[in-house]
């Protein structure tokens, strides 16, 4: 059974390693598992890197909060108690405004480059138009990030060392769940902000869970995360407005038992989306997650495979 991402050969020359000197002293997305994992899930925070190398912080027009406008601020601590539930957890450092790795590898914009694109970049997705691809054009609501254009190699650099080993890590923790349980359920972790409305009366959703539309895992583990979640007396979307991205519908493959859901939690509940600091609320809604994926991993709940006995 293989997870593999679409590999390309990329011109020798074009990587600068600038990204060894902006993560030089953070590293730039870690992992943290328990001791044994004893529930058949991955948890994966993608977009709550809150590590802003100065380079970059230098290339952009945006002052330092303006720059945030796109991070999922905080969700890696939501979520942090998994690791004591038995599952692992995989945070990015790096801002999503940096690099979005739930994104295709090569999802690139020709305008913010100084040098053509290569022939097998993806330029023409719905992602790219609206400025949020692979490596970012905008933050928040179309806030430009970059003062101007940059070099190609600036996208080769972010895709080669850290998109690539991130999705290797995680391609590892899918596969050896699954190893070990016989399968293996992604939750792909965000917040959205709390602006967001659904339906026709406008409500205001608390969280979203998506699985893209049914493909990317099995109803009963999206029905059992929506049940849970309401249950606690929050509001709960599915797929609308946001079903999942890269990583859902990559990870995604219900026959052969590999399972990925994608939530979105309204910022609104938990911080203050102007200032970029929690609220009294952050802490009740950590205590809700921690029941909650509690509930929902004892739901899918698998018993690990007999390991074959070494060789006498």
């Amino acid at each position: 059974m293989a997870i593999s991402l679409h590999d390309e050969t990329v011109a020798a020359g074009l990587t600068s390693m600038s990204v060894e000197a902006d993560f030089a002293d953070v590293p730039a997305f870690g992992s943290r598992r328990p001791e044994i994992q004893t529930v058949p899930f991955v948890f994966n925070s993608p977009h709550s890197g809150r590590t802003y190398p100065r380079r970059f912080l230098e290339q952009s027009r945006l002052d330092a909060l303006g720059i945030r406008r796109s991070e999922d601020c905080f969700v890696d601590e939501l979520f942090a108690s998994v690791v004591a539930f038995g599952a692992p957890l995989l945070t990015a450092h790096f801002p999503r405004a940096y690099l979005d790795v739930n994104r295709e590898p090569w999802e690139l914009d020709p305008r913010m480059y100084c040098e053509p694109l290569p022939p097998y970049v993806n330029s023409r997705s719905a992602r790219v138009a609206g400025g949020l691809g692979t490596v970012p054009r905008i933050v928040g609501e179309g806030q430009e990030i970059y003062a101007g254009r940059i070099g190609l190699d600036e996208a080769v650099d972010r895709i080669e060392h850290i998109y690539r080993p991130y999705h290797e890590t995680l391609r590892q923790m899918m596969l050896e769940t699954h190893s070990l349980f016989g399968t293996a359920v992604l939750v792909d972790c965000h917040s959205m902000p709390a602006s967001v409305r659904v339906g026709e009366m406008g409500a205001r959703p608390d969280f979203i869970v998506g699985d893209r539309f049914g493909t990317s895992a099995a109803a009963s583990i999206t029905q059992s995360a929506i049940e849970l979640l309401s249950a606690m007396g929050y509001t709960v979307a599915h797929n609308k407005p946001y079903a999942g991205g890269f990583i859902t519908e990559h990870y995604g493959r219900p026959a052969r038992g590999l399972h990925a859901i994608q939530i979105e939690i309204n910022r609104g509940l938990y911080m203050d989306e102007r200032s970029y600091q929690k609220t009294s609320g952050f802490e009740p809604l950590a205590d809700d997650l921690r029941r909650f994926v509690l509930a929902l991993t004892a739901q899918h709940q698998a018993n690990p495979r007999d390991l074959p006995l070494a060789a006498e």
